[in-house]
């Protein structure tokens, strides 16, 4: 196992094996990343993470292959050639297909043929062994009218939908069929509707199934899934099927080799073909869908990483037209000043009036930078601002924020807590105007998904979402650190460690006790222990501690070797605390 994660990373097996040790020991990802480079050999945040998936995967292959062992060698029928074909399988899929034949089915063509005793004359079909006599003959010995086989064409057609369902659970004609119709089948899309829809460019939409690019095939399948669009894979059925008859009819002078050849054809139209399509679809969905995970996360580091702009007052605009717009001043510090709605816009259009109140609220508390959210009437609310600032010629500068999951947060009980006297929309227009002042730590307090991260969000996997969004929250969130005096819960949480649960003791430790002066005192919160003190000591910052390494990416375990080195360069911890001139 380590040796083919090894060989995709395009690492050392060692580097695998240690990283593996580091996980399995309950050690995350980030510190990990951080703190262990001489156990990993340097590896990033991103290949560890790799090594995790991946590791992930193996381990689910594994326990299905003990399953699926375990379940054909109750049956009687694990023979070595089967063990070893599993043993080898590098894919769930590749184990799924040799697991199909013994797989327990529902009721069936096959097993209802099966009960009536057939199996022996499909296997006659199947082994193409025989070259004598006449196939009713052999047909006439399973004419039972008990078990309703009332006569030799009866008993070879039971006989065929076994034949058919042998053909359709053969691991390597399912290949030969799942091959074919990935590197030549065509997705083909039809409207079904002539109305004038968002999927119009698809009503009549033909391209070859590798070439599909994910933003395609997810509106196609959202198009279907809306009953506007009638999706399918078509290939080219009559090569397709000389290349499966050439596999399986291999001794022509069968007797049977008619009615081989009938289940044939039945086994491809009834079974084998709708299974690999609809399984060809889903892995291109799952593609498709990874794919646009991807670029969610991306969009949203992106988001996440963007510089505070730090000491401004900040008037935050929440743009409307009938509801008037909503307008927040925020401190240096985040803190609420004060609120009010103005009425710009029709129907009220009262645009000199809304102007004589921001410009009195700019005044008043020394507006350096006015946030105005992207939604509604934005374009008209930063004309007003535009307007306002060239007509006072005041130093004052607008900026269009993205104002996505403002509303979520609103209404969020966090919300509630941190604002119980305002109104959900000046919460929502506090948090817009935060999202200059301190980005990453106003967004966390947002359900990532609520963010708006990209297109087709709500049509990829949501669970898989989910942990991808909050996995880069998790990273951007230690890769920059957190002040362990000032950080909220909803911060805390994301932090190496911690959890909900210790994020609010900490809080409540601070509510409490004040101020940490030291990481060591983390020690002292209800729930803290060694492990999560480990895990996070390290991203979380003191400034103007009792300890300049505190407010440092350098571990607590380091410590001693950071005074160690010191001495080696003649520098003095205290004269550098009083300076600033170093870490």
């Amino acid at each position: 196992m380590f040796e083919i994660i090894a060989e995709d990373l395009h690492i050392l097996p060692v580097q695998v094996s240690h990283t593996v040790e580091l996980l399995d020991d309950g050690n995350t990802v980030p510190f990990i990343a951080r703190y262990r480079k001489e156990v990993t050999g340097k590896l990033d945040e991103e290949q560890i993470r790799e090594i995790q998936v991946r590791l992930n995967y193996f381990r689910i292959l594994e326990d299905r292959k003990q399953t699926v062992l375990k379940t054909i060698d109750e049956q009687g029928k694990l023979t070595p050639a089967l063990q070893a074909k599993i043993s080898r399988s590098r894919k769930l899929q590749e184990v799924e297909d040799l697991y199909l034949p013994y797989k327990p089915k529902r009721k069936t063509r096959a097993t209802t043929a099966k009960a009536k005793g057939l199996e022996p004359l499909a296997l006659l079909i199947w082994n193409q062994e025989t070259t004598e006599g006449t196939p009713g003959e052999f047909a006439q010995e399973y004419v039972n009218d008990e078990k309703e086989v009332r006569s030799p064409e009866e008993a070879l057609q039971g006989a065929e939908d076994i034949a058919a369902e042998m053909i359709s659970d053969n691991a390597d004609i399912r290949q030969l069929v799942r091959k074919f119709v990935l590197n030549t089948g065509m997705l083909v899309s039809a409207g079904k509707t002539k109305d004038r829809t968002p999927y119009e460019m698809y009503y009549e939409y033909k391209e070859l199934v590798k070439r599909v690019r994910p933003h395609r095939l997810l509106a196609i399948n959202r198009g279907e899934k809306e009953t506007v669009l009638k999706v399918k894979i078509e290939v080219d059925e009559d090569a397709l099927l000389r290349r499966l008859e050439l596999q399986i009819v291999r001794k022509p002078n069968s007797i049977f080799t008619e009615h081989l050849q009938t289940a044939l054809t039945d086994a491809y139209h009834r079974l084998l073909f709708p299974a690999i399509e609809r399984e060809v679809r889903s892995a291109l969905t799952e593609k498709a869908e990874a794919h646009a995970i991807n670029v969610f996360a991306k969009n949203l580091r992106n988001l996440l990483m963007q510089p505070p702009i730090t000491g401004k007052v900040i008037m935050g605009i929440d743009p409307g037209y009938r509801t008037g717009c909503k307008v927040a001043v925020i401190d240096k510090t985040g803190k609420y000043l004060e609120g009010t709605t103005i009425f710009p816009h029709p129907p009220q259009n009262q645009w000199n009036s809304a102007k004589g109140v921001l410009w009195e609220l700019i005044n008043k508390y020394y507006v350096d930078v006015i946030a105005i959210g992207n939604g509604t009437a934005s374009r008209e609310t930063e004309q007003l601002a535009a307007q306002l600032i060239h007509e006072k010629a005041r130093d004052v500068v607008y900026i269009i924020v993205s104002e996505a999951g403002a509303s979520v947060y609103s209404a969020s009980p966090l919300a509630r807590r941190e604002f119980p006297d305002l109104e959900a929309s000046m919460r929502g227009n506090i948090s817009i105007a935060r999202r200059l002042l301190d980005p990453l730590a106003e967004l966390v307090k947002i359900e990532p998904k609520s963010i708006g991260v990209g297109m087709y969000q709500h049509d990829v996997n949501q669970k898989k979402l989910t942990e991808a969004l909050h996995t880069v929250v998790e990273s951007v969130v230690n890769h920059v650190g957190v002040d362990l005096n000032t950080a909220s819960a909803a911060l805390l949480k994301y932090v190496s460690g911690l959890n909900t649960k210790l994020a609010e003791a900490i809080v409540a430790y601070r509510d409490t006790h004040g101020k940490l002066a030291n990481r060591k005192e983390l020690l002292d919160i209800k729930g803290m222990g060694t492990k999560s003190f480990e895990q996070g000591a390290g991203f979380l910052r003191i400034p103007g501690g009792e300890n300049l390494f505190d407010n440092t990416a350098i571990h607590p375990e380091s410590y001693e070797a950071a005074r160690k080195l010191l001495e080696r360069l003649n520098l003095d911890l205290k004269a550098i605390q009083t300076h600033g001139n170093l870490l």
